[in-house]
């Protein structure tokens, strides 16, 4: 196989997870921070976007992202290879990207949106690196294990607030059971005074915003530095390994992925159904969506993750010469941009900064905004790929982590 065609693969499964991110965090960006978890906490509500949510959490939630990890492991072993066949220094290549994307993940928190993964991943990045020389095998193998763990770890953490509901739906439950339910409600949110204020906090000005997030959210990004690589390291770990065996780079056999995507999602595709038919019966409540969300839907995201990586390549391959396929790659080869790109379209339509449609449409309803934005990916990546050697922020953070300005148009 060719580099071209080995790289396409990459290029394109990169292009999925950039757009398919942006179906799961619309609701992000366009409602209230908790709605992401919990649909009910958004104002506009209907039985279409409980159903868009419905689609949403068992298609797309928690695996375009897993998705993208898996590919961040993959392109920093990659990174790796190339500086060592061109006699650079791994380990200086590697921490000057990590340290740049770390400043870029900070600018896009404060600056942009709350959301940001890129600080998050510049860290976990850094311990990726211990890894770089382990086998593929071993690469995969102790990267499941650490995420089952986690999943465990997070799952029996959060079990203790469904036995408490449970105690506190009983006739004549003890104060202190009742007393702690509140303090949960009342940390997990959002009570409507809280959702009031950040509704009129992001239909402000700018100024109010970042100063909120200097003052009150500043520590945030070290928080998620702490919680987010239980489950971000050991998918990179996965990534780097299966880039190390040429998984995913396409080497394997179609039947190999056929029979592998077959699996994974006649396993887990059933699993998040049932999940979001007990979020349905449980009226949403926010403890129950708290466990479902974040901690039972952990171990079959696993196996659904893989089941996209598999199942994506054989499309890949199916329609590798097809205009919209080249588009898709093209769109992957500027992730970067996309990603960040999106970021600034989205807060200046939703925020009070920009145009302030901030809790104004439904989940259903913005799937279209969603729509536009794949297409503009689609639209305005290949053309400038045809030009120029990245995309204009990718071109940015390879010029900062080599120090100097690198060549931007194609000869």
């Amino acid at each position: 196989m060719s580099a071209s065609q080995r790289y396409l693969e990459m290029d394109a499964l990169r292009g999925f997870a950039v757009m398919g991110i942006l179906a799961i965090n619309i609701a992000a960006f366009a409602q209230p921070e908790m709605a992401f978890v919990n649909p009910l906490v958004s104002s506009q509500v209907s039985g279409l976007d409980l159903g868009s949510w419905a689609a949403n959490f068992i298609l797309f939630d928690g695996k375009m992202r897993g998705l993208f990890s898996l590919l961040f492991g993959a392109s920093t072993a990659l990174v790796i290879e190339r500086a060592i066949a061109s006699g650079q220094s791994a380990t200086k290549v590697h921490f000057s990207r990590m340290f740049w994307l770390a400043i870029f993940g900070l600018f896009h928190f404060f600056f942009l949106w709350i959301g940001d993964i890129l600080f998050l991943y510049a860290g976990s990045g850094c311990v990726l690196f211990l890894f770089r020389n382990w086998s593929a095998e071993r690469l995969i193998r102790w990267g499941v294990i650490a995420y089952v763990v986690g999943a465990i770890l997070l799952i029996t953490s959060l079990a203790s607030m469904l036995s408490l509901l449970e105690q506190a739906a009983q006739a004549n439950p003890p104060q202190d059971v009742l007393d702690r339910i509140s303090e949960i409600y009342a940390e997990l949110g959002p009570l409507p005074a809280d959702v009031a204020a950040e509704t009129a906090r992001l239909q402000g000005g700018f100024s109010g915003l970042l100063n909120y997030k200097l003052s009150e959210q500043w520590s945030t990004p070290l928080e998620n530095l702490m919680l987010g690589p239980i489950e971000t390291i050991p998918l990179m770990m996965i990534g780097m390994g299966l880039y190390k065996n040429g998984f995913i780079l396409g080497q394997e056999s179609r039947a190999t992925y056929g029979k592998i995507a077959g699996w994974m999602m006649a396993v887990s595709l059933p699993c998040f159904i049932a999940l979001a038919g007990i979020a349905y019966a449980r009226d949403f409540n926010t403890i129950w969506m708290m466990n479902i969300t974040q901690a039972w839907s952990s171990l079959p995201r696993l196996l659904m993750i893989i089941g996209y990586v598999a199942l994506l390549i054989l499309v890949i391959q199916r329609f590798r010469d097809s205009t919209l396929l080249q588009r898709v790659a093209a769109a992957g080869r500027a992730a970067f941009s996309n990603y960040l790109g999106t970021s600034i379209v989205m807060t200046f339509i939703f925020y009070g900064w920009g145009l302030g449609y901030f809790e104004q449409f439904g989940r259903f309803e913005l799937q279209l905004f969603v729509l536009g934005a794949w297409l503009l990916m689609l639209l305005w990546s290949r053309p400038w790929l045809m030009r120029f050697r990245y995309g204009p922020l990718e071109w940015l953070w390879r010029s900062l982590a080599k120090g100097e300005v690198q060549p931007m148009r194609l000869a």
